[in-house]
């Protein structure tokens, strides 16, 4: 008995046109009724599409890395762990040669320092070694002072390359001559004689400016050179310089 008023009301139900039961289109309507449904859709549209987007780019990326890879390996070069090919810096190398300071002189055994540049780091008895007495006044030597022991004249020579920026008579001095060199250096020849060379002259090392001479102010050292070396104008030790 209650089977059969079971089936009578299934046919008794309404139905759809196509003879679906109206419940079940209900029970959709009811579910997209809800507030969550549509935002929640949405989110996992993106999510897919986001997925998809994702694993496209990376498969692009391998690819682009694996050719790139291909390419430099063929060519020999180390590759890049990050996939990525960097650009090496490029060097120059710099053209031309450098000269290291030269002795002013022909052969650098035939002299020797007979007074030696003023330290300020040096000794006390260094120190007075160092020092020009003139008029009852010590200057501290700027330089050095060159000559042979048998007190004879000898050629002076450039010690590095240039261009001669004076030639002058001074009368402490005695005659000199500077050449102004790259790299913000000077070289000063002074009590010289038969000067060899005019202003504005260009010089290689080695070449004879000069032969060796007197001066007042350094009378006592007979025939000498007296040398100096400035580096961005100011002096400097030449025997730091200078090969021994």
């Amino acid at each position: 008995m209650n089977e059969q008023n079971k089936n009578q009301n299934e046919e008794n139900a309404p139905k759809t046109s196509s003879g679906a039961p109206v419940s079940q289109s209900s029970s959709w309507k009811k579910l997209l009724s809800k507030r969550w449904v549509y935002p929640a859709a949405y989110i996992a549209a993106a999510a897919i599409i986001l997925t998809l987007v994702w694993v496209y780019q990376d498969a692009s990326m391998q690819s682009a890395v694996k050719e790139s890879t291909e390419k430099v390996s063929n060519s020999g070069e180390a590759v890049p762990t990050t996939g990525v090919l960097e650009e090496e810096p490029v060097t120059k190398e710099v053209e031309g040669t450098s000269e290291n300071l030269a002795w002013p002189v022909a052969t650098a055994t035939d002299v020797n320092v007979v007074k030696p540049f003023y330290d300020s780091a040096a000794t006390t008895d260094e120190k007075a070694l160092a020092l020009l007495e003139y008029d009852q006044t010590f200057i501290a030597n700027a330089g050095i002072d060159l000559a042979r022991a048998d007190d004879q004249t000898f050629e002076v020579k450039a010690a590095l390359s240039g261009k001669v920026t004076r030639v002058e008579q001074h009368p402490l001095n005695g005659m000199v001559v500077e050449i102004t060199h790259d790299n913000d250096l000077k070289t000063v020849y002074q009590s010289v004689a038969d000067v060899k060379v005019k202003q504005n002259d260009e010089v290689k090392q080695g070449d004879t400016i000069a032969i060796s001479g007197k001066s007042e102010l350094g009378k006592d050292l007979g025939n000498h050179v007296h040398f100096e070396v400035y580096e961005a104008g100011k002096p400097v030790n030449p025997e730091q310089f200078l090969k021994k």
